[in-house]
């Protein structure tokens, strides 16, 4: 899934940033001995992502919480299900509660979009890619949900794969020129992806020897025509304005790929609550 060490860094901050010198309200609200239990609820229909990092924060903040999911990450969640259960001092469970469920409610979002898109080309050859347009420190958490939603991973950051995009080839000279640089200085493991825009730069990424072809913003006739002149000797992407009313259509084009930027910087984070349903005092 991830390093864990990651996870905990990444919520470390998180609850840093919220929490800072202490939670002013809940401290002056309760005693500080209440305990009780919460219970996290979906108030729309989605899909579950995150469920084990919703639960890490509130383990991270006090270990001594119990916590339980009563939903895997990748199943579909109907309004009112319950999704999962904290256990506890109900005044971590009060100060974790925000940093949780945003985590939560953006993971759940992105699956959710994501599944959406999945669905929308159903039985195609194409898949679903997302791209580098995550909230910066969450990428790790933003391709998992992704991955939860039935969509796949394009690379993960600048050092693990090539993409020669517009300005790289404008400022190495052309396509051809960006080509041979990158191909004489990095390793023969890494596969070089060539952005264009039109037939001409097609050829262009062809005759350079590309690993694979972005065709950018490019209509479905010249989607169709590119699948056809590449004949399938290598992966073609399709990338740009990809909607769901729109990423069917690209499907049937024949492109084995379709970046989705939208999965991470435009998915609505997911309607999701955290209730305390039960509270027990000691007597004074």
């Amino acid at each position: 899934m991830w390093p864990r060490h990651v996870l905990t860094e990444l919520i470390r901050t998180a609850l840093a940033e919220d929490v800072g010198m202490g939670d002013v309200t809940t401290g002056a609200a309760l005693r500080g001995d209440e305990t009780g239990q919460a219970r996290a609820m979906a108030k729309a229909e989605l899909v579950v992502a995150g469920i084990e990092v919703f639960g890490e924060v509130f383990r991270t903040l006090d270990p001594s919480l119990t916590f339980t999911s009563c939903r895997r990450d990748g199943e579909k969640a109907g309004t009112g299900d319950i999704l999962a259960e904290i256990e506890g001092s109900l005044a971590s469970i009060l100060t974790a509660e925000r940093v949780a469920l945003n985590l939560l409610q953006r993971m759940c979002g992105i699956a959710t979009l994501t599944r959406r898109y999945v669905d929308e080309i159903a039985g195609m050859h194409a898949k679903i890619l997302d791209t580098r347009k995550t909230a910066p420190g969450l990428r790790v958490l933003d391709k998992y949900a992704v991955r939860a939603g039935g969509g796949c991973n394009h690379r993960f950051a600048l050092y693990d794969g090539v993409l020669i995009k517009d300005n790289h080839i404008t400022a190495a000279g052309g396509i051809g020129e960006a080509v041979r640089r990158v191909r004489g200085r990095v390793p023969h493991t890494l596969k070089i992806e060539v952005e264009v825009k039109n037939e001409a730069e097609l050829e262009e990424a062809l005759i350079a020897g590309a690993d694979s072809v972005l065709l950018d913003n490019m209509d479905l006739p010249e989607m169709a025509a590119a699948v056809k002149r590449v004949a399938a000797k290598i992966p073609l992407e399709a990338s740009g304005n990809m909607t769901l009313a729109r990423v069917r259509g690209v499907a049937a084009t024949g492109v084995d790929l379709i970046s989705v930027g939208a999965l991470t910087h435009s998915a609505a984070a997911a309607d999701i609550s955290l209730n305390v349903v039960r509270v027990e005092k000691r007597e004074a």
